[in-house]
């Protein structure tokens, strides 16, 4: 299997707005266990997967945190988009993940 290089050092932020970059930049120490502990809670209930919304309530983790550590993990090739949707508290269809 091909391993793909992803930066995992520096978290992804809005380019040219500075509250992102520093938001980017206190969440760097952290990124990486957060990042581990989205990647487990998918691990754990396999095939059905997660909506973001659903990784949000079951890790307890603000949206601002899951969503680019779901982001960086679709990035490295280890979670993908299921092709299913799933509705969310709103009412909206949201895309349910799994793990390649």
């Amino acid at each position: 299997m091909n391993q793909i290089a992803i930066d995992f050092k520096s978290p992804p932020h809005v380019r040219g707005s500075a509250t992102s970059k520093a938001a980017a930049a206190r969440i760097a120490p952290k990124a990486g266990t957060k990042r581990a502990k989205v990647l487990e809670c998918l691990k754990k209930v396999g095939t059905l997967g997660l909506t973001d919304e659903q990784m949000q309530y079951w890790l307890k983790m603000p949206a601002n945190t899951q969503r680019p550590r779901r982001v960086e993990l679709v990035k490295a090739g280890l979670i993908k988009d299921s092709g299913r949707t799933r509705p969310t508290l709103g009412g909206d269809l949201a895309v349910v993940w799994v793990v390649v």
